[in-house]
């Protein structure tokens, strides 16, 4: 959860304080939105935190997958292997 009196800072302040504020990435594991004239420009994070988050996104895609690959299939939109191996060969002159 973002704690906007310590996770949104300007990018200044950042700049001036950088190590502490890697302490605080370290110790809370929570991103820093840095900010510049007032807006979002940027979002600063642990490396462990942003690697859990690669992987959450990682299995979302995996899952999106297999739940498309699910759809195709109930709604018949799939081929026998066979099939498809065969027109392949054919289309690139593969003998069997």
């Amino acid at each position: 959860m973002l704690d906007i009196t310590k996770d949104i800072q300007s990018l200044t302040t950042f700049r001036r304080r950088s190590g502490d504020f890697m302490k605080q990435l370290k110790k809370s594991k929570r991103p820093v939105v840095l900010t510049v004239k007032g807006k979002a420009a940027a979002i600063v994070q642990d490396a462990e935190a942003y690697q859990r988050l690669l992987d959450i996104a990682a299995r979302a895609d995996s899952e999106e997958g297999i739940r498309q690959g699910l759809d195709d299939v109930a709604h018949g939109r799939t081929r026998p292997a066979k099939e498809v191996f065969d027109e392949i060969r054919r289309k690139h002159g593969i003998p069997h």
